[in-house]
């Protein structure tokens, strides 16, 4: 199995790693910085050559096209789009940072669809291909919190790009599916989630494991329980 995943240097990113490499695949290990990725490193030094650290910056479509020449033709069987940012500290109602609101979008909803289109040779050469992107239930319309619109609008869009991208390469034979992960112990999610990384991360793979052609399309969470848009 040959895995891709961004953000891959903490939080759930450094957990689909771990978990991928300790049942044998090959994993592309993608974050800004690699060299500043200890943890990440150490998962790579333990795999014996099955996981490989890359610079990636999503958020820079030079930086996309850059490594997706460099992979060349390299087949990927599931590629993770986790990458992401919460967004800037004002964005209510009433306090919005409009230029941090944009840096959201373009990082949580235009960088997913950079990454899938520049790998998209890859995933068509790949056995049964799952192109993932990890959302939110934040990005449910049907259950917006209210507040927190940079961040919750990003995840909106990114569901309704993808749940597209689903329709248009469904003839490829690669599958989309949005993963809402459970509000998780992470840097993002804070220490008063109930769930740890470890848990959320091995109910999305078994999640990713069982996805069948008619699931395209679909917004699950880590139990692969259905969400509403």
């Amino acid at each position: 199995m040959i895995v891709l995943v961004t953000g891959a240097n903490r939080g759930l990113g450094l957990e689909f790693v771990k978990q991928y490499a300790e049942d044998g695949a090959t994993v592309y290990a993608c974050c800004r910085n690699p060299g500043a990725a200890a943890n990440l490193r150490k998962i790579s030094d333990m795999a014996g050559g099955k996981v490989s650290l890359h610079g990636l910056d999503i958020g820079d479509a030079d930086s996309i096209a850059a490594f997706a020449k460099g992979f060349g033709r390299e087949p990927i069987d599931i590629l993770i789009n986790n990458a992401g940012v919460y967004g800037p500290h004002s964005q209510s109602a009433d306090d919005m940072d409009y230029e941090g609101w944009a840096n959201t979008f373009a990082v949580n909803t235009m960088a997913p669809l950079r990454v899938a289109q520049a790998f998209r040779a890859n995933l068509k050469a790949g056995r049964a291909p799952k192109l993932i992107t990890i959302t939110s239930i934040m990005g449910s319309t049907a259950q917006q919190p209210g507040g927190y619109f940079a961040y919750c609008s990003s995840k909106a869009a990114v569901n309704n790009v993808m749940h597209g991208l689903a329709q248009q390469w469904r003839d490829d034979g690669i599958l989309v599916v949005l993963v809402h992960p459970g509000w998780v112990k992470t840097d993002m999610g804070g220490a008063n989630a109930p769930l740890e990384p470890h848990e959320s991360v091995a109910g999305m793979r078994g999640v990713i494991a069982k996805l069948r052609a008619s699931d395209s399309g679909r917004f699950l969470d880590y139990r692969g329980q259905e969400i509403p848009w």
